[in-house]
């Protein structure tokens, strides 16, 4: 672990693009350093399943040549940013982990992937997921590593977009989570993630895991950054029936040093019961924190989880079953162990069954709203224990338990769509970053981003870089 540093590769998007724009560096100078860095780093990180090289300095020539004789269209312009591999890239295959035979490439770019085009964003590569987007990698992917230390857990399933901004190989991402797979990549690698409200993206053109449960995000170094390219691609969408029709507030703007008449809710008793003393004390330096920014600190009663948690598994195993209804079983020889059993698990799921489900999960929703209506956001952890060893995942499996615990703040979030925001708060002996998660009330975007920019103006946590 080093001492907060910002060589090139780890400025934050503001500050690159504010060297594109002002011309002290082009935008293909950029492009190429993060190139050449991917090319040294990538062979033992495994973060990228496609590296868009080509097309990425095509990208950054235009941007360039669009700033010399029309200027700067904004903080993404001519900034390479990497794109988790289940959004559609016109012109390459869409593999989303998995190796299913005739993959061809994509002829439509997703939602999320033109608007980060409109932007001037530049997209560098797709980055390596686990099969499906689901919880663990197809026996021929070789997983993406931490890069904090390669015997630590990347998270899933968006590992390869946590590992590639934490080894300073793209300025964010875009991401999906739909059981918690911004935020653990994210507290893994010591990120910045927005999982925003369920709707306030487009996933027209993503691969579908479960989608009521899927949320399309972003993963950056900052609350600031997560910010700006969840501006970039937030809003509604005719291919889209389902994105949300409310307008998109300028998250950035929301940014400052105080937090003044902000109300920051803590369920003491949720955040405490099993949980590990240095995630304790990383929610109380926290708490700390926030109320040295004026932030009032509200005792709240969060409901219980724990059958939320118990149906999130069928609830994303009948959906998951739809998604795949055109290729399972017809390919089941291309799919791994693991997803295929959540797909049989969720055709062997009774109507009656799901539609319980889906009503004691409208209960959850509707309590958990009654909750965030009286704060601003809720303060979490992001998993109740220490960063995981790879060792500890090898065996999650056979730990019902463990991934019940892994879940506790993660999967129930989901479920009732509401958004939040996964950054670091702090590091452990052992010198692995350490996550917090805020939530806050639906489309409620901006009031995370404030939080976070407050904390993080406050804070250094998120300014330390693995050492690669």
């Amino acid at each position: 672990m080093t001492e907060p540093t910002c060589p090139m590769h780890y400025l934050d998007i503001g500050a690159i693009a504010g060297m594109i724009r002002h011309r002290s560096v082009s935008s293909r100078e950029v492009t190429q350093a993060l190139l050449d860095r991917i090319a040294a780093l990538d062979g033992g990180l495994h973060a990228y399943g496609l590296v868009m090289a080509e097309a990425a300095l095509a990208q950054a020539d235009a941007a360039d040549r669009q700033i010399a004789a029309h200027g700067w269209h904004g903080p993404l312009h001519g900034v390479p940013i990497a794109v988790k591999d289940l959004f559609d890239v016109e012109g390459f295959p869409t593999r989303a982990g998995m190796r299913l035979r005739g993959q061809a490439a994509a002829t439509r770019d997703a939602t999320v992937v033109r608007r980060l085009k409109d932007a001037g964003a530049v997209l560098i590569g797709k980055t390596e997921l686990s099969e499906g987007a689901y919880s663990d990698h197809h026996p021929s992917v070789v997983p993406p590593r931490n890069p904090w230390a390669a015997d630590y857990w990347p998270g899933i399933s968006s590992s390869g977009s946590g590992v590639a901004v934490a080894a300073g190989m793209a300025y964010g991402s875009l991401a999906s989570d739909t059981g918690g797979s911004i935020r653990w990549p994210c507290a893994a690698n010591g990120l910045t993630g927005l999982k925003p409200t369920w709707g306030r993206v487009s996933r027209h053109g993503a691969v579908e895991l479960a989608a009521s449960l899927d949320h399309v995000g972003t993963m950056a170094r900052s609350a600031i950054d997560a910010g700006i390219l969840l501006g970039a691609i937030a809003g509604t969408d005719p291919d889209d029936p389902t994105a949300s029709l409310a307008p998109v507030p300028h998250f950035p703007a929301a940014a400052g040093t105080d937090l003044a008449g902000f109300r920051v809710g803590v369920d003491a008793a949720w955040n405490l019961n099993d949980v590990d003393a240095g995630t304790r004390q990383v929610l109380a330096d926290a708490l700390a924190t926030f109320s040295a920014l004026g932030a009032g600190i509200v005792e709240v009663g969060f409901p219980d989880v724990a059958q939320a948690i118990a149906d999130w598994v069928p609830n994303c195993a009948v959906e998951a079953a739809v998604a795949h209804k055109a290729r399972y079983p017809a390919m089941k020889s291309d799919y791994g162990a693991v997803l295929a059993a959540v797909i049989d698990a969720g055709k062997a799921v009774s109507g009656m069954d799901y539609q319980e489900i889906l009503l004691r999960r409208a209960a959850f929703r509707g309590r958990v709203d009654r909750v965030l209506a009286t704060i601003d956001v809720l303060l979490t952890p992001v998993q109740p224990f220490a960063p995981l060893t790879l060792a500890q995942i090898r065996t999650l499996g056979a730990q019902p338990d463990l991934i019940a615990s892994l879940q506790r703040y993660t999967c129930p979030f989901n479920l009732s769509g509401h958004p939040t925001l996964t950054m670091p708060g702090g590091f452990t002996g052992q010198g692995m970053p350490v996550g917090l998660q805020l939530v806050a009330p639906h489309l409620r975007e901006d009031a995370l981003v404030r939080a976070g920019a407050a904390f993080q103006a406050r804070t250094a946590w998120h300014r330390r870089h693995p050492e690669v």
